[in-house]
């Protein structure tokens, strides 16, 4: 039986739907088609962009006030998450899964920056996507460059 192959994949694809960039996991349609014939060493590195990208993106909307809440709450709710993958990333999942139903960021380890205070998480949620398409777009349009 073969190895696992890791994927940044959260079962959202919005290729399927027309978009360039998936809105569920940040990646280029090509990247995707490519991914199963990259090596393990070059998914590794890809997932890193990824989960960098998520970061820096998420950072702008979130601040993180508790990581073993945080952790808490991903498990409580069942969202999948990586060992490696950094808080803020992890937080995005937790958004994308939760954002109708929670109602005080805290309760899950996160506060929202100030310029964001008074958005309910749905609103917070859809901004941060927005940010995270355009982010996914420019890193999209990088790799295409790339020799």
């Amino acid at each position: 039986m073969g190895a696992t192959i890791t994927s940044p994949c959260v079962g959202l694809c919005s290729t399927t739907l027309g978009d360039r960039v998936c809105r569920g996991c940040q990646r280029g349609d090509d990247e995707i088609c490519d991914w199963f014939g990259l090596s393990a060493a070059e998914r590794a590195e890809r997932m890193a962009e990824l989960d960098a990208l998520r970061e820096a993106v998420a950072g702008r909307f979130l601040r993180l006030v508790d990581a073993e809440c945080l952790e808490a709450q991903l498990e409580r709710h069942r969202i999948r998450v990586r060992p490696e993958q950094p808080p803020l990333s992890r937080a995005v999942e937790l958004l994308r899964v939760g954002r109708e139903r929670i109602r005080d960021l805290a309760r899950y380890g996160l506060a929202p920056r100030a310029a964001f205070a008074d958005l309910e998480a749905s609103e917070l949620h859809a901004r941060l996507s927005l940010a995270l398409a355009d982010a996914a777009e420019q890193r999209r349009a990088g790799l295409s460059r790339t020799p």
